[in-house]
């Protein structure tokens, strides 16, 4: 039998664990495990490449092994920033999705990225998880463009799918930025090893540059 945690306690733990990252102890990023038929695990290699540029750029102390969550698990609470990926479908249970949300309300963030065909299913499933709010685009002033690094126009286009621009997209609850999707901009990508998209040195380097601003924006944000 599953084991109820409180709320508030588990606001709590949050809180706590979020405050490590002053102290600069290891923590952990998770990539969330879906189910729906969807490649969840696409792009093997970007998350710790990120990790390896925060760590190297931001002096973070982010744990270079990354974990695979399910969006199910209570362990989901032991992670300050869970990663979503994919080019396919995405389907949520009705626990799935509460479970996302308290996490997300008690003080977690969650960054998706669009790797070209996750949109349609994405939306209809993020409206499970906060049916009261829409995705809105964030400004190109917003606080997580203008992080260490400097993105004056918004989202870099990093991988080039149907000519579409790239655009950043917020879930805002209560005042707090709680969920960031980059849509047709593809920043995983940028972050895999080169050989695998033969991206530009130029264009890695803008993917992983917004990927730090998401990862100090999540642990240092402010209200919005």
């Amino acid at each position: 039998m599953m084991k109820i945690i409180p709320l508030k306690l588990l606001i709590l733990t949050v809180i706590f664990s979020w405050s490590s990252f002053a102290q600069n102890s290891s923590y952990k990023i998770g990539l969330l495990k879906y189910n729906g038929g969807g490649d969840w695990y696409a792009n093997p290699t970007a998350l710790s490449n990120l990790i390896l540029y925060c760590n190297q750029e931001l002096g973070t102390n982010i744990d270079p092994v990354y974990d695979e969550v399910s969006v199910s698990d209570q362990s989901i609470y032991n992670y300050p920033l869970v990663h979503l990926t994919g080019h396919g479908n995405i389907v949520l249970t009705s626990q799935e999705a509460k479970n996302l949300r308290n996490y997300l309300i008690a003080g977690g963030f969650l960054h998706i990225s669009d790797n070209y065909g996750l949109d349609p299913f994405i939306r209809k499933e993020i409206k499970k998880v906060f049916p009261e709010i829409d995705f809105v685009e964030l400004p190109y002033d917003h606080p997580i463009y203008h992080q260490k690094f400097d993105f004056k126009d918004g989202l870099p286009k990093i991988h080039q799918h149907d000519e579409k621009p790239p655009v950043g997209l917020g879930l805002i609850f209560k005042g707090r930025l709680v969920c960031f999707y980059d849509y047709e901009c593809d920043l995983g990508d940028g972050w895999e090893d080169q050989e695998v998209h033969n991206d530009s040195d130029e264009a890695r380097t803008k993917a992983l540059q917004m990927g730090a601003n998401i990862i100090a924006y999540s642990f240092l944000g402010k209200l919005d």
